[in-house]
């Protein structure tokens, strides 16, 4: 059991869930307009887009928001405020690597809420370059492994896909970055439902912990993922399936 997958799909349960809409929706709206300014406003040919607005639209974000996130980062929209998107990297308690994806529009006020989430909780800030050669940048579709077959994604491997993983009861199909659009539609014109996907940083090796030190681990996330400027975190925990019951009752 990996802690970094079973903790991205508590991630993600969260987000749907989160009573905090007006905070949700901010960090939501961010993402999309980032995404739009980087890769364009067409929403099947920028992947980063596709993702954003699908999270956008599972937290039940409004179809106008949205369209204004993305008229925003097109440059169609008023709104001058410049949002840039910065990787922070720095080490949580027993060495775990953790990858933090910030959008701010002030990098010495996320950078000084950075060092000290990451002091509280035991960890360091590192420079940059300190931890990220430890992920790798990948396109990862989630698809039902109950409902469906290994054969069933081949179109798939057929489109460009890399590998496919079994995980906690999902199958993973791993792309390039580049190649998430092209596999995605395959598998959609195959009749294949996704559960979701998503460009993450996956952990080229994992860390093992026991209890004390995942829960340390975690409660740094939870810290990180709480400050309006951060995005996504990327960690490489590894923990057994009874720890993470345990955590989670």
């Amino acid at each position: 059991m990996s802690g970094h997958s079973k903790w991205a799909s508590i991630k993600h349960k969260k987000a749907i869930v989160d009573s905090r809409k007006g905070k949700l929706f901010t960090k939501l709206a961010r993402a999309v307009t980032v995404a739009a300014r980087e890769g364009g406003g067409d929403i099947d040919g920028n992947p980063s887009l596709a993702l954003a607005v699908q999270k956008a639209r599972s937290a039940s974000m409004p179809k106008d928001n949205i369209e204004r996130a993305i008229a925003k980062g097109t440059g169609a929209g008023a709104d001058g405020v410049a949002i840039e998107t910065v990787l922070y990297e720095g080490y949580g308690p027993g060495g775990v690597a953790v990858l933090v994806e910030a959008l701010t529009d002030n990098r010495n006020r996320t950078g000084a809420e950075m060092r000290h989430a990451f002091t509280k909780h035991g960890g360091s800030l590192g420079e940059p370059g300190t931890v990220a050669y430890l992920f790798d940048k990948k396109g990862t579709i989630h698809v039902d492994a109950e409902r469906y077959s290994e054969d069933d994604l081949l179109p798939a491997i057929e489109a460009g896909a890399e590998d496919i993983v079994a995980e906690d009861g999902t199958f993973e199909v791993l792309t390039e970055p580049s190649d998430l659009t092209a596999v995605r539609q395959a598998l959609t014109e195959a009749g294949i439902e996704l559960q979701g996907f998503e460009i993450t940083q996956r952990p080229q090796v994992m860390v093992p912990l026991e209890e004390d030190g995942a829960r340390k681990v975690l409660n740094l996330i939870d810290t990180l993922e709480d400050l309006d400027d951060v995005d996504t975190v990327h960690a490489n925990f590894d923990v057994s399936e009874d720890v993470m019951e345990s955590l989670a009752g």
